[in-house]
This record gives C-alpha cells, structure tokens and sequence, in this order.
C-alpha cells in the first residue's frame, strides 16, 4: 500500500507542469489500542470505537511502517468528554501527530544540529543513505518540530521546579543578548539549582516596566523565589524589587571588578595609546621596515615557495661559520626582536585584569633589559638605536606605569578578597567588613597621592553603589558568584550558529528568529532526547509550535529577496481585501 507524502499541489494557470507525487511503501503495518480501560474524568468504562484512526506512514530511522490505532470513547451522557475519542499512548510516540516522520528522525536531525554543530547540507547527506527526505524537509524538521519539541519536553518537569521551590526555593539568574542595531533584547531567566528555563524571549525596551512585565508571570505562580542574579543594569533593579520584595538581588562580581577597574582601564588605555606613539617616533625607522629578500613578500608556498634559508646551528651542520652565515644569524636574531615590539604595539587589553598599557611597557623593558646584554656582546648599531630609541620612550611613562601597576595590584588584591576558594568560610558580613576595611586603608594610605587618591576614591564610590547585592552569595551556598554561565551560554550559541551558517548575518537572524528556542538545554544523550520527545503532550507541542510560528512571522518581510518580499505583500493584500469595504463617509 502506498500513501503520499506530500500533499496534493495545484497548477498554476497557464502551466501544464505539474510535481510529482512521492510515495512511500511501508515494510510492515502496526495498529495500537487506546490503552485506556475506564474515561479519566467520569471513570465509566470506555467502548472500543467501530472504526480506526490514525492511518499514516511514518520514516523511522530504521524502517518504514503504516500505523493506525483504535480509539476508545465514552458513552455516559453525562460525562463532559462525550462522544470523544481517546488516542492510543504507544501510537503517538511513533511521531508527532500530522507527521510522517519518527521522533527519532527528528530528534537525530536536532541533534546533529547542536551537538555535532552540522550544517543542513551535512545532515542531509547523513540522512539520505537511510530515508527519503530533501534538505528542505530537514531544515522544516528541525525549526518547525525539533526546536518546539525541546522547549515542550521542558515543560514536563514543571513538578521538579515546585518541589525545589518547596524545599530550598529558587534561585533566578537573569541576564540578556547584546542588542544588535536597535533590535529586540533576547534575555533569559534560569532556574540555577535544576537548570530549568523558566523564561526566555525578546524585550523591545530595557526599562522598568518591561522587565516588571517580563517577570510577572514567574511571581503569579505558587513558586517561591529566594535570590535572584543579575547585572546591575538601571531598568531591572527596580523591577526586581517590586515582583519580588522577599528575594535577595545579588550582582555579578565580575561586573563589579569590571566597574571599579574602568578608571584604572581608561587612563591604561590612554598610556597605551600615547606610549605607542611615542614609541613609533623614536624607533619607527628601526621597526618598521620587514627584512626580507623581496620587498612586500615574505614565506610563500605552493609550486613556487619561497627560499628556505639553512639554520647554521641545526644537527649535522658543521659548528665553523662562514661570513655570509654569521651575518644571516645576526640578521635573524634583529628581525625576531623588532617583530617581538611590532607585536607589543598591537596589544588590546581586557579589564579588569588585562591592561594593555602595563603590559606593553613591561613588555618594552624586556626588550631593553635583553638589548643591553646584547650590545655588551656585539656593538650592533640597529641594536643600539632600538635600545636609545625604546628607552626614551619609557622615561616618559614611568610615573603612570608605576601609579597604575599599583591599582592593578589593588584589583587583584581585591578579586582574591572576595574568592571563597582562597579565604575561609565566612558570611556575607564578614566579607563585606573585610573589603570595606580594606579600601578604607587604601584611602588612608594614598591620601597624599593625588592620583591613588581618586583611584581609591572611585573603588570606593562603585562599591557602596554594589553593596546591596555584592556578599549575598556567602550566605546562600547556591548562588554563585557571577553571572558567566548566562554570558557562555550566549557565546556558544553564537559560536554554533557561526558553524553552522558560516555568515556572521545569518547568525544574528536566526538568533532574533529562535534563539529563545535554541538557548533551551536539551538532555544528555540522543536515546534520552528521543525517549522524552515521545512523551511530550501533542497538545502543548501544537501551541508551542504555533508560538514559534508566531514569532518567526514577524520576519516575513524582513528580507532583501525580490520574489520573496513580492509574495508576501500579495498575501498581505490578498489578506486585506477580504476584509468587509468600509462604506462610512469620513
């Protein structure tokens, strides 16, 4: 018996053309029962139904089969679900309803997607050894059932979020997605102890009330919040205090170390900036020539490569050098160090313990200190210059080198203040007394330094401002310190769709398209993913299915296609001009 796939298509007037239609021959047919013996809601006993349901062919992994069942239905009259018949379990963990696919090929389909990071092209070809299916058909698969199944299957674990709730209560880690150009804000709301999302969508605006409106819904259930962790961004604070007054609001120590290392990371920038001009001016005719044999180029491969010079020092050479290898040793050994400053000018620095200015001017006195020993050997005159033009350069930022090393290692001393990993056990008092003491010494001490003195001061400033929900974490063993697994999760979200589409633009619209649904966890194993799929509720897949519809509508004209853009406002007008004439004189 044959059933077809796709369904029937019309032609379009004026073409006589028309698709073929697939068919499918199933290796074995299989019917289920309703597994059903008495109605769930009047408990009378349910009657085997006359005629069977639920006929289709479905393509698992494995083979391809016919499947139906025999529904059963209640015949109380008073009973509410009258009438109605009630599917076979077993039947429907074949493959969603309205689906001639297996869970299974669905699931390997997400899967290989995430996990192994294929692209469809790559997944398609996997695929098509064992089943008949078009790339179209996976990329449909994996958007319009995979991603919907791994949210739903979500939801089953509702019971798991209660009872954390009712034992230890939850604690939230909030944190959004860069915005891009002016774009919707994906952020996201984890439960930390089961890893459950609990929220996950775009805000249009960072304000108070859309976040109030964005965490309403969490308070209006039964579930007890404990903490919450966040950045401490302007619109949120308020909003977490108002839905959830008895929960501790904790912030990101990374960001605090981050804030009270922007003073110290402007002026390290500056100083870099500034050193590195100054560096080119006084050994830039030393630096910036490349030695090479030909101008412009350097190595080069391929059925033409460039010369190979020998290493007179390499095994089996002979130790007695001539002029030409002396010369070319000398050579080599100016060029490795004019490359090693070269690179120093392009350092970037990552705050709060990254600065590039410090670590180019010690990387500068490297490369004097290596100079002099150099020079007392042999007295190379482009050595020399390098040396004078490089330590002139140094003279003139020794005071800002010194000051901000000095606040470098303030941050540093304070980051490993606030480590539980290297202090004892203490509360969150007791951490707060020693930072608070600490930065009162700081102030004491620089008092007569104009410069520390600010420094000091404004560590001190941004540390009252974070004081409220900076110690929370060593009184609730649960909660961690920082907000990074947020921000992780975000960068490998990114990293996998740059896999996998290979355009970093394709990147950020599928992530404005589905990355609420692409940021859900999904389970350990392939097998567990395909077990818990079969047992997700048909009718909470359906809305979630139509929530991802919805939401993906909203790009529909969102494209540079000609053709595309044309047959969407075909429809759009389609659309209106069936709405009823308003005939009312305006």
């Amino acid at each position: 018996m044959a059933i077809n796939v796709l369904p029937k298509t019309k032609t379009p007037k004026g073409e006589h053309a028309m698709r073929t239609r697939r068919t499918l021959y199933p290796q074995k047919s299989e019917m289920y029962i309703c597994e059903l013996d008495q109605c769930p809601l009047c408990g009378e006993q349910l009657e085997l139904s006359r005629y069977s349901s639920g006929h289709k062919i479905v393509q698992n992994l494995s083979s391809t089969v016919e499947v139906g069942y025999w529904p059963k239905q209640c015949d109380s009259p008073g009973c509410t679900n009258y009438g109605e018949k009630w599917r076979s379990s077993e039947w429907q963990q074949i493959a969603p309803m309205y689906c001639t696919y297996g869970f299974d090929v669905i699931t390997t389909i997400g899967w290989q997607r995430q996990a192994s990071r294929c692209t469809f092209e790559e997944i398609h070809s996997d695929l098509a050894g064992r089943i008949i299916i078009s790339e179209a058909q996976v990329r449909h698969l994996y958007h319009e059932r995979y991603l919907p199944l791994l949210a739903s299957q979500e939801r089953t674990r509702w019971k798991e979020l209660e009872q954390v709730s009712r034992e230890f209560g939850l604690i939230l880690s909030l944190d959004g997605l860069a915005p891009e150009g002016g774009e919707p804000q994906l952020w996201v709301v984890r439960e930390l102890q089961t890893g459950l999302t609990v929220r996950s969508g775009w805000l249009s605006e960072q304000g108070q009330h859309a976040f109030e409106n964005f965490l309403r819904p969490i308070a209006e259930t039964d579930l007890t919040v404990r903490a919450v962790l966040s950045d401490k961004q302007r619109g949120l604070l308020p909003a977490v205090n108002e839905i959830f007054p008895e929960a501790r609001h904790a912030f990101c120590q990374l960001h605090y170390l981050k804030n009270i290392a922007e003073p110290a990371a402007s002026a390290d920038e500056t100083m870099k900036v500034e050193l590195r001009k100054t560096v080119r001016e006084k050994a830039g005719e030393i630096i910036r020539p490349e030695h090479v044999e030909q101008p412009g180029v350097l190595t080069v491969t391929g059925l033409l490569p460039s010369a190979v010079i020998e290493n007179p020092t390499a095994e089996g050479k002979t130790e007695q050098h001539s002029v030409d290898q002396v010369e070319q040793e000398r050579q080599s050994i100016v060029d490795s160090l004019i490359r090693r400053v070269r690179y120093l000018l392009t350092l970037k620095g990552r705050p709060p313990f990254r600065m590039a200015g410090i670590e180019m001017y010690q990387g500068f006195r490297e490369v004097c200190d290596c100079l002099e020993v150099f020079i007392a050997h042999i007295s190379d005159e482009r050595l020399i210059r390098l040396q004078h033009g490089l330590s002139e350069a140094l003279k003139c930022f020794t005071d800002d080198y010194d000051q901000l090393s000095e606040v470098a290692g303030w941050l540093i001393h304070i980051s490993t203040l606030l480590d539980p990993d290297e202090n004892p056990s203490r509360t969150g008092d007791e951490v707060e007394n020693e930072l608070v003491e600490y930065l009162d010494q700081l102030l004491e001490q620089n008092k007569d330094n104009p410069t520390l003195f600010i420094f000091a001061s404004k560590i001190r400033k941004t540390t009252r401002n974070y004081a409220s929900g900076l110690f929370h974490t060593y009184d609730l063993p649960a909660l961690p310190r920082t907000n990074n697994d947020r921000e992780s999760e975000f960068r490998r979200l990114n990293q996998r769709l740059l896999r996998t589409t290979g355009q970093k633009g394709t990147t950020k619209r599928m992530i404005q398209r589905s990355g609420a649904w692409e940021l859900i966890p999904r389970p350990g194993s392939l097998e567990e993913t395909i077990s818990v799929f079969s047992s997700v509720d048909m009718d909470v897949f359906r809305e979630e299915r139509q929530r991802l519809c919805n939401h993906r509508s909203r790009f529909k004209l969102h494209t540079r296609s000609g053709k595309k853009v044309r047959t969407e406002l075909e429809k759009l007008t389609a659309r209106w001009l069936e709405l009823p004439q308003d005939n009312q004189k305006r």
